[in-house]
C-alpha cells in the first residue's frame, strides 16, 4: 500500500501529476463562499456609491436616492456576511482583512462626500474617522495581550452612524431634515463615548497582560535549573 487514495492516483497506484494543483484549487475555492462574496460586493459598492452621490453636482434627488440604495445594500451586507461567516464556519483570512476595510470604506466615503457637498460639518467627519482609525491602531497595540471584543455600545454606534449617514444622503426636507440632525448628534455622542470605553479596555488589558508576563518571568526565574 502506498497510503495514497485511489481517487488521488487516478486508480493507477501512482500519485496523479495534478494532485497538488487539485488540492490548491480546492483550498482556493474556499475563498468563494457567500460571506466573502458579500464582502466583495460591499467593496465594489463603495466607488459606485461615490459616483452616484456626486452625479450632477451631488444635489439631484434621484441620483441621491440611488446612492442611498447602494449605501443601504452595503450596510445590509455588513450585517449578514459576518453572521454567515460565524454561523457556518466560513471565516477566512481574506474575510478577516477585507470585512473591516469594507465597513470603514463605505462609511468614510459617505462622510467625506457629504462634507465635500457641504451637507455635513467637517468636524463631524473628522471626529468619526479619527475615532475609527484610533481604535483600529489601538487594537494592534494590545493584540499580543488579547482581543478587545465588540461591545453593545459599539454596535449601537455603528447602527446610529449608518442611519444618520443614510438620512443625510437622501434629499430630506422639513421635519425629517431636523430628525437626521439629531440622529447624527446621537451617532457622534456614541462614537466618542464608545471610543473612550475602548481606550479604557485597552489600558486595562495591556496592564493585565504586562502583569501576567512579569509574573511568568518571576516564576520561571524561581524554578531550579
Amino acid at each position: 500500500m502506498t497510503g495514497v487514495p485511489a481517487s488521488a492516483t487516478g486508480g493507477t497506484g501512482r500519485p496523479a501529476s495534478g494532485g497538488k494543483l487539485a488540492a490548491a484549487a480546492v483550498n482556493q475555492a474556499s475563498l468563494w463562499n457567500i460571506a466573502n462574496i458579500l464582502t466583495m460586493i460591499r467593496l465594489v459598492l463603495v466607488p459606485a456609491f461615490v459616483v452616484l452621490l456626486l452625479q450632477d453636482g451631488g444635489y439631484d434627488p434621484v441620483w441621491r436616492a440611488w446612492a442611498w440604495a447602494a449605501f443601504a445594500v452595503a450596510m445590509i451586507t455588513d450585517v449578514f456576511d459576518g453572521h454567515l461567516a460565524r454561523t457556518y464556519d466560513l471565516v477566512t483570512d481574506f474575510g478577516k482583512i477585507a470585512d473591516p476595510i469594507a465597513d470603514k470604506a463605505i462609511m468614510a466615503a459617505g462622510l467625506i462626500c457629504l462634507s465635500v457637498l457641504g451637507d455635513l460639518p467637517w468636524w463631524v467627519t473628522g471626529v468619526i474617522l479619527l475615532r475609527e482609525l484610533g481604535i483600529t491602531l489601538m487594537r494592534f497595540w494590545v493584540i499580543r495581550h488579547g482581543v478587545i471584543p465588540a461591545s453593545r455600545g459599539g454596535k449601537m454606534k455603528t447602527l446610529a452612524q449608518g442611519t444618520a449617514v443614510g438620512m443625510y444622503v437622501l434629499a430630506l426636507t422639513g421635519p425629517l431634515a431636523t430628525l437626521r440632525f439629531w440622529v447624527m448628534a446621537v451617532a457622534v455622542v456614541l462614537t466618542v463615548a464608545t471610543g473612550l470605553d475602548y481606550v479604557r479596555q485597552a489600558v486595562v488589558l495591556r496592564r493585565r497582560g504586562l502583569a501576567e508576563e512579569r509574573a511568568a518571568a518571576v516564576a520561571a526565574g524561581d524554578r531550579p535549573a
